[in-house]
């Protein structure tokens, strides 16, 4: 990528075209029970595009790989993929969100750039991530893990 031809596009979640792009991504994380036989979501929490970016840009992904996620392509927890983690493992979830959520400053706000491409021209897509709007969606995803762990729910990430 060479920086003197690159169009800097920051990602605006209240532009039509923005959402069409295939930078912009969201999630939902859904309450599912793994013995059953029939597939059935109980509940689901969404992720947001803001969120979704700061879940990566904080390492949330690397950090809960330690915990045993079933995935179809064997990557665990990972973008463009599908991961359940079983109810037994939703409390060692929480102290990782809470140790992360502790080291976030929720003053600061950072540009992150989500990806780039050269051709046909060279453009690279940035996000504004607010961390004080990240620590709410992540008490909210602590909240949600806990109340599945309390009702033996298990969670399916849709990444």
């Amino acid at each position: 990528m060479t920086v003197m031809n690159v169009h800097r596009i920051f990602i605006d979640d209240d532009n039509p075209v923005h959402r069409e792009l295939s930078i912009y991504r969201t999630g939902t994380i859904n309450r599912v029970r793994l013995q059953e036989r029939s597939y059935k979501a109980y509940s689901s929490l969404e992720i947001d595009a803001h969120n979704y970016a700061a879940f990566f840009h904080y390492g949330l992904p690397e950090l809960l790989n330690t915990l045993p996620f079933i995935s179809e392509s064997g990557n665990g927890l990972d973008s463009w993929d599908e991961a359940f983690l079983h109810n037994s493992a939703q409390e060692r979830m929480i102290i990782i969100i809470e140790e992360r959520m502790a080291s976030i400053d929720p003053k600061q706000h950072e540009t992150i750039l989500l990806g780039w491409h050269d051709e046909p021209v060279g453009v690279a897509y940035f996000r504004d991530i607010d961390s004080g709007r990240f620590l709410e969606f992540l008490k909210k995803l602590k909240a949600f893990v806990a109340e599945s762990t309390e009702e033996g729910y298990d969670l399916e990430f849709l990444l």
